[in-house]
């Protein structure tokens, strides 16, 4: 056994906090698995919460993924308003001396081809390097956002501004231009730490051996075209290996109800609405939004959270409501009874992917993180783009004005989408024009996405590339 473990190309990825950025890294190390003959190790940084969310997609993986979850880490000298990318961070550095010795007991027992870590784990290369481990980034989002982060060090130089104070759009290679506003949080103020955090990770991007990228050649040629002209000198390769979606079956009273009722549905009827694991909502914006899917008169099938007033990614480090609170009692009076054979609401959860795949479903409202946005596009359904935080906005400018997937939400002078703002969208969305043609281009969209994940499509041949390399890769 020890010999095999010394033959076969061995995989460490050490994904942080946010189930966001697991999902597409297990389908990765599935695909090592199953098609390259790797086995894989993933390395958990944590700070004290619940894994049970992540222990449940391991379980779900094939017998040659293991999985180490590193001593919790503290956070107590954190304020309570920290941002979460600061405490994302924080979980990797940390965890970087307990890291240290699980990098040291693999490379003694397996043949440890390299690390692979997600956009927030750079702190990491160092200690890769010290066992000759080539350290690699998993990004976990578009080519647009990534060119973004190689751009900044440049745009950064010629700022005299905030980025959210920028008179003009910013134009990067290969992308359509993004204004102001649709930047990612980390870059709207310079000032603040997160920003400086991105600034110098975006830095040492250039010292990883490669860039691995959750998107695909046809989905975004100018930007890939872009990145492969290499306009920063010693910028590493970049491997678009996507869409890599979650797969997987319901499970559970949620999701068989979720799936009975949909089956009583007609074709294309149901509008879908989900922020995503970690999006909250404030109170007044989810009357409005209950109160504007009943206005519109079409099904729709709700995955509700409890509302949060200051910050919309409450539960980013918890799949549970926020609170613990019955997102129920958040509703408008009477809305359950009014919407009922119109419309399912099922609290915190539901199996997205079978509910995107399944025939009953026309729409969906979707925060527009990228995981989501992949599975709408692999699944052939047309987006209401709602961004709540991080580059859910930049990734709406793709999706919006360059593919053209998808109606953005306008917010008004309070900062809220109204009720009958929302019923417009809903009601354009399941039968409206904009609708057909939105699933025209989706169904371009999803024949380009499974043939870049044929034997011979692009990302097969991309993965194909770097299983090479890894597999090569002597111990040393």
């Amino acid at each position: 056994m020890e010999t095999t473990q010394l033959q076969t190309p061995h995989m460490a990825i050490l994904p942080t906090p946010g189930m966001g950025h697991l999902i597409p890294l297990a389908e990765f190390a599935k695909r090592l698995v199953l098609h390259h003959n790797f086995s894989v190790t993933f390395i958990f940084p944590t700070d004290g919460s619940s894994m049970e969310p992540q222990k449940a997609i391991l379980e779900s993986l094939p017998n040659s993924i293991n999985s180490i979850f590193l001593p919790p880490v503290s956070f107590d000298d954190l304020p309570e308003d920290a941002k979460a990318e600061n405490r994302i961070v924080l979980s990797v550095t940390r965890s970087l001396p307990a890291l240290r010795d699980t990098l040291k007991a693999l490379t003694e027992s397996t043949h440890l081809s390299a690390l692979v870590v997600d956009l927030f784990g750079i702190p990491t290369f160092d200690v890769a390097r010290e066992f000759s481990v080539p350290p690699y980034i998993f990004f976990s989002t578009t080519a647009m956002v990534l060119m973004l982060f190689l751009y900044l060090p440049r745009l950064d130089e010629t700022l005299d501004c905030e980025c959210r104070d920028l008179p003009e759009p910013v134009k990067l290679p290969g992308c359509v231009p993004v204004h102001r506003v649709d930047l990612p949080d980390p870059v709207q103020d310079r000032k603040c730490d997160v920003y400086k955090n991105c600034l110098f990770s975006a830095k040492q991007y250039l010292r990883a051996h490669g860039i691995v990228i959750n998107s695909f050649l046809d989905l975004e040629p100018g930007a890939f075209k872009a990145l492969k002209e290499n306009n920063w000198p010693g910028s590493p390769p970049v491997y678009p290996v996507g869409p890599l979606v979650q797969t997987g079956s319901a499970s559970g009273v949620s999701g068989l109800e979720c799936l009975s009722w949909l089956n009583e549905q007609p074709l294309g009827s149901v509008l879908y609405v989900s922020f995503g694991s970690g999006g909250t909502l404030s109170h007044e914006q989810l009357k409005e939004l209950a109160l504007g899917l009943e206005m519109s008169g079409q099904r729709f099938l709700w995955v509700v959270r409890s509302p949060h007033e200051k910050v919309a990614n409450a539960n980013y480090f918890s799949v549970q409501s926020s609170m613990n609170m019955n997102p129920f009692d958040f509703l408008p009076e009477g809305f359950m009874d009014r919407t009922k054979g119109l419309g399912l609401v099922v609290d915190s959860w539901a199996p997205q992917i079978e509910v995107l795949s399944h025939g009953s479903t026309g729409g969906f409202v979707t925060h527009c993180g990228w995981n989501s946005a992949l599975e709408g596009i692999v699944h052939s359904v047309p987006l209401i783009a709602w961004p709540l935080y991080a580059e859910q906005r930049m990734n709406v400018v793709l999706l919006t004005e360059d593919l053209k997937v998808a109606l953005r939400v306008k917010v008004n002078e309070n900062g809220i989408v109204g009720r009958e703002a929302i019923s417009e969208y809903v009601k354009g969305l399941i039968v409206g024009e904009d609708g057909k043609f939105l699933q025209n281009r989706m169904r371009d969209l999803k024949d380009a996405a499974a043939n870049a994940l044929r034997q011979d499509g692009s990302s097969s041949k991309s993965l194909a590339e770097l299983a090479q390399i890894w597999r090569d890769k002597k111990s040393k």
